[in-house]
């Protein structure tokens, strides 16, 4: 840039380059020289005289994303999630950090987190994936009933479904699953000993899903759809007397002060879902969004190796402090699976496309 200015005998030239600013001067009086220059430069610097502004800098700092789980601390979940926080950080080389907030801290319950991560109200949550299938019905698909007989067909399930649950996360959500997470499957806890169908029949059992509440209804008793901060206090109190849950739940609650007895009968196997706002991850460059995929490929990878084998040392722990495990027989097993039966297939009749799908690729795949 070159800009030349005459006032009253004085010759200014200024010449703007990469350098700066360079000011030429002949013949001068000095106060004028001084004025006729500063408002030059003023000009220049305000983005006159052809020169375009380059807005404000941007910041070099991380990108932090305060990140929600309703679980305790040292649950299996949270615990993952601590866990991916580094692995983000690692392989993002800095630029992503995840503040995790454990224990429900940030006010928010279980089956709105769906809508939650949507609106950007938090940027990253772990989800209970049948805990809001009441807003995504295709997420119930991995809590039907007896759909599956061992943690190794959970896996197999939770493989066929991932494709269709990516594409409703996004398409409709606005968010992206960044990884998913198994819980060891769900059990029956309780006051008295159980051992067959005729015994469930009066129980008051807190559920964490609406397949779980429609066993409990087959079988004649009444489902209690309590947040997980209310279940101890509603054991102590007599408000409920059981609960339908898994063995790291059990030993987060201390179920061994207000219960007694675990009968192990498999009645689904949930999964958590991780996932960020669509918007936020967006922002994010490409580097590090491939590295957030990345992470979260790994973490999955982690979480389903560990589970199988964090189930049995739960239940140990919760023998040890009393809770006495009352193995089911096949007879009450099968008793179950013929009771609950009707459940799955009305739960099919009205279910998305996409899930009968995956039931059907489900049961092509495991012979039956």
């Amino acid at each position: 840039m070159h800009l030349i200015l005459m006032s009253d005998g004085i010759f200014i030239s200024i010449k703007r380059n990469a350098e700066g600013v360079m000011l030429l001067f002949k013949k001068s009086n000095f106060l004028r020289l001084v004025l006729v220059g500063l408002i030059a430069l003023s000009l220049i610097i305000a983005g006159c005289g052809g020169s375009k502004s380059t807005g404000p800098a941007k910041s070099s700092g991380p990108v932090k994303l305060v990140t929600n789980s309703v679980w305790p601390p040292n649950n299996h979940q949270s615990v993952g999630l601590q866990e991916f926080a580094v692995k983000v950080k690692k392989a993002t080389n800095g630029k992503v950090e995840l503040s995790v907030q454990t224990g429900g801290a940030l006010g928010y319950k279980g089956p709105e987190l769906l809508k939650v991560v949507r609106d950007g109200l938090v940027p990253v949550s772990d989800i209970l994936t049948s805990g809001v299938a009441g807003d995504e019905p295709i997420f119930g698909v991995v809590t039907l009933p007896f759909l599956i007989q061992s943690f190794e067909e959970g896996k197999i399930l939770n493989d066929i479904a991932r494709p269709h649950f990516d594409k409703v996360a996004e398409k409709k959500w606005g968010q992206k699953i960044l990884y998913i997470a198994p819980w060891p499957a769900a059990g029956l806890w309780s006051k008295n000993e159980i051992k067959s169908v005729a015994a469930m029949k009066g129980l008051k059992t807190r559920t964490y899903d609406k397949n779980g509440a429609l066993v409990m209804q087959a079988v004649g008793g009444t489902p209690y759809p309590l947040p997980f901060s209310e279940v101890y206090s509603s054991l102590a109190t007599g408000v409920i007397d059981s609960v339908l849950t898994s063995t790291p739940t059990a030993v987060d609650a201390k179920f061994w002060e207000v219960l007694k007895y675990y009968a192990p009968i498999n009645v689904t196997m949930a999964t958590d879902l991780v996932t960020i706002n669509l918007k936020e991850f967006n922002k994010l460059d490409k580097v590090s969004q491939d590295a957030l995929v990345k992470a979260g490929k790994e973490m999955e990878a982690e979480m389903w190796a560990k589970v199988a084998k964090l189930d049995k040392e739960q239940e140990s722990i919760s023998n040890k402090n009393g809770i006495i495990t009352v193995k089911p027989s096949k007879e009450f097993l099968k008793d179950l699976s013929k009771i609950t039966e009707n459940i799955r297939e009305d739960w099919l009749k009205k279910a998305p496309p996409e899930a009968k799908t995956i039931v059907a690729e489900f049961n092509k795949k495991v012979g039956r």
